[in-house]
């Protein structure tokens, strides 16, 4: 036997041995989604792309990541001799290359003080783990990030949804359960939508609340100099906390929280993320330090972007798709069940554009969808051939009998 095939072996005894509140999960996962309901295919497994597909699954929507500054940035860091301590942030000393950062991105978000974490998620859920704790209410929008929720589970938390981007229902939660965390994201990652701030500050105040703006999708894209919705709104003063993933528009990888020099002294010894995991590496330091000045200068490529967006939004709704829950650079195009948006996903492939597709538990059950994200780098011809293919597909996918088009129908009946 071949050393490949006693490792395989060795692999499938292992499986074996698992215990059956293990093996019941992987089997609904690969027997009853996979096999049964797909027919034997996998939601996330592309079709491999061809020379000149159009690419819409990815977040780098000022096109930055190759980008010969940043890399030559990053690339002279790599090459000095200044490799920097591995070790966790809590004990970094004042000056640190790290804490310089933290003080510049909070400068440009128009903040007091900043923390960088090692991602997004890191960021959520460290946050509301820090500030809430059993008996505290956790309010959140139905479609905020599932760090967001990951936070209020860590914090063991009372978690209490409230319907997407209604600010009323939002007011009857906080008045039944009382004073505690308002959690939303200022553009929600699946359909493009952009919450209520003002409205929510509001009922923050109104309740003595504290708030929490996930800016992960707006932060570099929107708002003066690209410092996000909450500034665009001059808000910065009524939140308590803005939180970011960098691996959106600044195409790295950490995460960032907008916070008060003492509450980041609290922070980096209450959060277990920050205290259990290492600080970020000097040449991810110097990529996001140059991708700041960038995107600070960036106001060509944000209108770009913004335009482009509105372009695809009209063609798509003068197609009949139904995109009318958002209006920024994420457009859902929601099929429903999972099997019908494998079969867009795949016509989508075969016309050569490549979106990402979102299932449970991203989505609810039976709102699955393709996202598709745009960048301020498409051209007017990939827009077009983008269109072209949205309408020539059209019976193909069974477009009227999508959800979403079917909710379009009901609201203008209404």
């Amino acid at each position: 036997m071949t050393l490949a095939a006693r490792q395989q072996s060795l692999f499938a005894r292992a499986e074996h041995c698992l215990p059956p509140f293990v093996t019941k999960r992987m089997d609904e996962h690969y027997v009853t989604r996979v096999e049964q309901l797909l027919g034997g295919e996998h939601l996330h497994v592309w079709k491999p792309a061809e020379a000149g597909a159009i690419m819409l699954a990815g977040n780098d929507y000022l096109c930055i990541s190759g980008d010969p500054g940043l890399l030559a940035a990053q690339a002279r860091c790599l090459q000095s001799s200044q490799a920097g301590l591995l070790m966790s942030s809590v004990f970094l000393q004042e000056g640190s290359r790290q804490h310089q950062l933290e003080a510049k991105l909070a400068h440009f978000m128009g903040a007091e003080d900043g923390v960088l974490a090692q991602s997004g998620w890191a960021a959520n859920v460290g946050l509301i783990q820090s500030i809430a704790e059993p008996g505290v209410p956790v309010y959140l929008d139905m479609l905020a990030h599932a760090s967001l929720w990951e936070g209020v589970q860590s914090a063991r938390a009372e978690g209490v949804p409230f319907l997407h981007n209604d600010a009323g229902n939002l007011a009857r939660q906080v008045e039944k359960h009382g004073r505690g965390v308002i959690v939303v994201d200022a553009l929600y990652s699946t359909n493009g939508s952009v919450a209520p701030l003002h409205d929510i500050v509001d009922i923050a105040e109104r309740s003595g609340s504290i708030l929490i703006v996930d800016e992960s999708h707006s932060l570099g894209t929107h708002g003066p100099r690209g410092a996000g919705i909450v500034a665009d709104l001059r808000l910065e003063d009524s939140v308590h906390f803005r939180t970011a993933s960098l691996a959106k528009a600044f195409a790295g990888r950490a995460g960032f929280i907008t916070c008060s020099s003492k509450f980041k002294g609290y922070f980096l010894s209450a959060s277990r993320p920050a205290i259990f995991s290492s600080c970020l590496l000097e040449h991810e330091l110097a990529w996001f330090d140059a991708a700041l000045d960038l995107i600070s200068e960036a106001g060509q490529r944000r209108a770009a972007l913004h335009a482009n967006a509105r372009r695809v939004r009209e063609g798509l709704r003068e197609l009949g798709y139904n995109v009318d829950d958002g209006t920024e650079q994420i457009i859902a195009l929601e099929a429903g069940p999972e099997p019908k948006t494998l079969a867009l996903r795949k016509a989508l492939e075969r016309r050569g554009v490549y979106g990402a597709v979102f299932c449970a538990p991203a989505t609810a059950k039976n709102r699955s969808l393709v996202r598709l994200t745009l960048n301020s780098g498409l051209t007017s011809s990939q827009i077009s051939r983008l269109l072209d293919a949205c309408d020539d597909m059209r019976q193909e996918v069974d477009l009227e009998s999508w959800s979403s088009t079917r909710r379009s129908r009901r609201l203008t009946l209404v």
